[in-house]
């Protein structure tokens, strides 16, 4: 008899302790109402381990509650990144409850919410990287991507960002998941600009971003097409299996790549660059020859082999390949800009050994040489950025250099009339 009575008494107390918990989420839903928004969450903390052994109802409320107050912090600029991430959290719990009991009560508020906090956490994390807060960026594209699965290119930009932040282990990981569910990044990125925040949004769909230009709430639409990016997170997933020592793995990574996309010339270049950054010369040109002969015309091929030599000092093949794309293009105006930079670079090096000289009649006489052979380099890219702006008179980077060349050469007149052109 006493058994049973401590049982029927256990049995109270648990009910009881159903309904205080019940009261709280009640009591938090009131503080939230009224604007008390970190009170809701303070009620909510005090019960948050006795939640787990309530109702799948009781959970699912507590936790929409307690993401809609974190979302009522971020909306209010109360530490926006931080409590949009926590918003999201609570609100993927709630979905995940209500789908594994089978009662939806809040995910078709949570879903139209979704959307508006994605894109915010997004903003945040562009404005973090430009301010070089690379991990907090990286953070808070992850947390975008598990919002919104689909958006795939939030993975990878968050994976970028570890790297930028030095946070190798975290990019590997994002990386080996992009590679696992195959990721390209080829498509399309739909832009237009919020005129509330006067920011430029990135949409999923063409639909999506042209529902938002018919409502009123955005204009500029913008479109972009996205390259393949297997090269670069092969590439990159390589580099750092070679950053730990792990050779083999690194080379393997691209070559079972390549085997699955033999077509992607991206790819194919990031097995180049790997050969270039581990100084395996002769795999470089058994990768790259076969490329140059397959696709002879390819004018962004030519350039973007230019840009692999250069990176290897190999100045020669560099001024070769981009020679090749103007040939193909001669619009080209990227490869006219790295022909300048490559002689730039050439009469930096030149100028660096000037300096060291003294000031003996011998070492005069050299001077006197290595300054004639700097101002031929110079003289050299005037045609390259000539072109340029012709290309594109508004290239401040292109115009600025020019008059850099102009100023070093004592070519006054040229110098001037440019100079007021530009201001």
């Amino acid at each position: 008899m006493k058994k049973n009575y401590f049982i029927v008494l256990i049995l109270l107390l648990f009910t009881g302790t159903i309904e205080a918990q019940k009261e709280k989420i009640k009591e938090a839903e009131k503080e939230m109402s009224s604007g008390n928004l970190q009170n809701a969450i303070y009620i909510l903390k005090s019960i948050e381990y006795q939640v787990y052994n309530s109702k799948d109802e009781e959970k699912a409320q507590y936790y929409f509650v307690q993401g809609s107050a974190f979302l009522g912090l971020a909306d209010k600029k109360t530490d926006a990144s931080k409590n949009l991430v926590l918003a999201g959290k609570s609100f993927r719990e709630t979905i995940k409850i209500e789908s594994e009991s089978g009662k939806r009560r809040y995910t078709g508020q949570i879903q139209s919410s979704f959307k508006s906090i994605k894109d915010k956490l997004v903003t945040i994390a562009v404005n973090d990287s430009k301010e070089k807060k690379y991990i907090d960026s990286a953070n808070e594209r992850y947390e975008a991507y598990l919002i919104d699965p689909k958006d795939t290119i939030n993975l990878y930009n968050s994976a970028i960002a570890f790297v930028n932040g030095k946070d190798y282990a975290a990019a590997l990981k994002h990386y080996e998941t992009l590679k696992t569910i195959n990721f390209s990044g080829i498509g399309t990125n739909y832009f237009a600009t919020n005129k509330k925040t006067k920011t430029e949004e990135n949409f999923l769909t063409e639909n999506d971003r042209d529902l938002s230009l018919q409502a009123g709430t955005h204009e500029k639409p913008r479109t972009e097409k996205r390259a393949s990016k297997r090269g670069e997170i092969y590439k990159n997933m390589a580099l750092l299996y070679f950053q730990n020592g792990d050779r083999e793995k690194a080379k393997k990574v691209i070559s079972d790549a390549r085997i699955k996309n033999p077509e992607d010339i991206f790819l194919a270049l990031a097995e180049a660059d790997l050969f270039l950054e581990t100084k395996d010369y002769q795999s470089y040109k058994k990768v790259i020859d076969p490329i140059v002969k397959k696709n002879p015309t390819d004018v962004d091929l030519a350039y973007n082999l230019g840009v692999l030599s250069a990176k290897a000092k190999n100045t020669s093949d560099a001024e070769n390949f981009y020679l090749k794309a103007i040939t193909l293009n001669p619009n080209y105006i990227n490869a006219y800009i790295n022909l300048s930079v490559l002689k730039l670079e050439e009469a930096t090096a030149i100028n660096a050994d000037m300096d060291k000289l003294g000031t003996s009649p011998v070492e005069m006489k050299k001077y006197d040489a290595l300054k004639l052979k700097r101002d031929d380099k110079y003289k050299s890219t005037i045609p390259y950025l000539q072109k340029a702006i012709e290309i594109d008179p508004n290239d401040s980077y292109v115009s600025q250099n020019l008059l850099s060349v102009y100023n070093a050469l004592e070519m006054t007149a040229e110098y001037k009339e440019l100079k007021a052109k530009l201001y």
